[in-house]
């Protein structure tokens, strides 16, 4: 069910985003497809060993550092090449998309402390939902000052925590790195 919430929100937010050329949609459909991997590796490494898990983990973590770079060269590219976001697109496009990753949530919260590859898939879906709520935000703020730069803005802070939890979760998933540690990281 996530893999599917999460596939079909990837292809709409791009699609729109790139209709809508808000740079805060695009990046966040980058972090739906990323989160759409992430499941279907986690699907992958249920009832494997922990090893595997791990592995699954590694490998969704190296892709969210990809897909976070790529993100940040769209804002630049857009920042230097310009832009016309339209605010009410970007506003109700991240209000389906905040449904769509709550509800992922919802499903993932008897899980999240279950093995690394869940740990990994409650990050990346708290980091959607923050995502979202910084899209409208955005989109809002679009539409009071007529401006690209909060589009701009967000596109790059979604970025940035898509760059983060992928560092979270390649540290989580070194041999070493007990599954106890997320938990004291996000304290």
């Amino acid at each position: 069910i996530l893999l599917l919430i999460n596939g079909v929100m990837f292809v709409a937010e791009i699609i729109l985003g790139l209709i809508a050329e808000s740079t805060g949609l695009i990046a966040d459909s980058v972090d739906m497809f990323a989160d759409a991997a992430v499941y279907s590796l986690s699907l992958y490494a249920v009832g494997h060993s922990v090893a595997k898990q791990k592995n699954a983990a590694k490998v969704s973590g190296y892709l969210q550092l990809i897909l976070a770079l790529g993100a940040a060269f769209e804002v630049i590219r857009r920042f230097i090449f310009g832009s016309e976001p339209e605010p009410y697109f970007m506003i109700g496009v991240a209000i389906v998309a905040l449904i769509a990753n709550v509800a992922c949530m919802i499903l993932l919260a008897k899980h999240r402390d279950g093995g690394v590859h869940m740990k990994a898939s409650w990050i990346f879906s708290t980091n959607d939902v923050i995502a979202n709520a910084g899209v409208i935000i955005a989109g809002i703020l679009v539409a009071v000052t007529a401006s690209r730069i909060p589009d701009l803005v967000i596109g790059g802070i979604i970025a940035l925590v898509v760059f983060r939890g992928a560092l979270q979760i390649l540290r989580l998933s070194r041999p070493s790195v007990k599954s106890q540690t997320l938990t004291t990281m996000e304290e």
